[in-house]
């Protein structure tokens, strides 16, 4: 098996109330289907899946986005899932930052355009926007904590734009 390397040069930064660094060591999988049949046997092997876009659910240490309308991405855990399901490894296509401090929200404002205030971007709930020109998924995990999901070949850039508006503060 091949050994996964990061794409990113750097895995650190601090500043201004803000801590950002790589979180590298995920596992990301995407499951698409079609139908009824198709989320009943994905919720019999996953347990209780989210009712809409921008909603998690947890089960079992795995972290389920619908990211679409019958399209998942589960981080976490490996699953086994009916053959009938299509499945997606992502991990290595994608490098996880992850964004902590009293001033995250504040940075990720500066970033894309959408509205970060506590009272609109809660815990679990989660985003597919752009920074920079590049489409990222942005996960709320904590009050002000976050993880931002970016393809690979772009994560350097993302990584860059973020440390330079967390460096503006």
């Amino acid at each position: 098996m091949l050994e996964r390397h990061s794409a990113l040069s750097v895995n650190s930064f601090e500043s201004n109330g803000i801590s950002i660094s790589e979180n590298a060591d995920f596992l990301l999988t995407q499951v698409a289907g079609f139908g009824k049949a198709f989320e009943k046997a994905l919720s019999a092997n996953l347990g209780t899946l989210p009712t809409k876009v921008g909603v998690v659910a947890s089960n079992n240490g795995r972290t389920i986005l619908r990211v679409g309308a019958e399209q998942f991405w589960i981080i976490g855990p490996e699953a086994k899932l009916p053959a009938t399901i299509l499945q997606t490894p992502l991990s290595s296509s994608r490098c996880r930052i992850e964004l902590r401090g009293k001033n995250a929200r504040q940075v990720l404002s500066r970033c894309a355009q959408l509205d970060f205030h506590e009272s609109q971007f809660r815990i679990g709930h989660f985003a597919m926007t752009g920074i920079h020109h590049t489409p990222v998924l942005i996960h709320c995990i904590g009050e002000n904590q976050f993880h931002i999901y970016a393809l690979r070949s772009f994560a350097k850039t993302v990584w860059d734009w973020v440390t330079d508006a967390a460096a503006g503060l």
